[in-house]
């Protein structure tokens, strides 16, 4: 399946989250994203997504990655995730959104994500390793 998604980072540092409220991964957090629809730019779907599962509008910018996850029991997602800025809308979790919220780099340390999201929230530089408060006695 194809899907895209958005990464939503304000002007605080806080990254825009969703709880997944429907399998696969219920539960557990992730950025705002979902499947193409046909005759869609995987930017489109990128923007539709925010919309039905946050409520908010996004310009969508550079494609940070790219990610296939196998789910055995399930399908096979290409899910291609985009750089987002807010231009608009109310934040409220909506579409198969279970919550939808802004998380601070140390709430995302300790929220449970989807799949590799975090090792590629890393890689992208997300949050600046500056923000995450060390683990543990220094």
């Amino acid at each position: 399946m194809l899907a895209a998604g958005a990464v939503i980072v304000d002007d605080g540092g806080r990254i825009l989250m969703i709880k997944r409220g429907h399998a696969p991964e219920k539960g557990r957090w992730s950025v705002p994203g979902g499947h193409v629809e046909a005759g869609e730019t995987l930017a489109e779907a990128a923007a539709r997504e925010v919309r039905e599962e946050t409520g908010l509008e996004v310009v969508i910018g550079r494609e940070l990655w790219c990610a296939i996850i196998d789910y055995s029991d399930a399908e096979t997602f290409e899910i291609h995730d985009f750089a987002a800025t807010v231009i608009g809308g109310e934040l409220r979790a909506g579409d198969d959104a279970e919550d939808a919220r802004w998380m601070t780099a140390d709430e995302l340390e300790r929220a449970p994500l989807v799949g590799r999201l975090r090792a590629h929230l890393r890689a992208a530089g997300i949050p600046p390793s500056d923000q995450v408060a060390p683990k543990g006695p220094i």
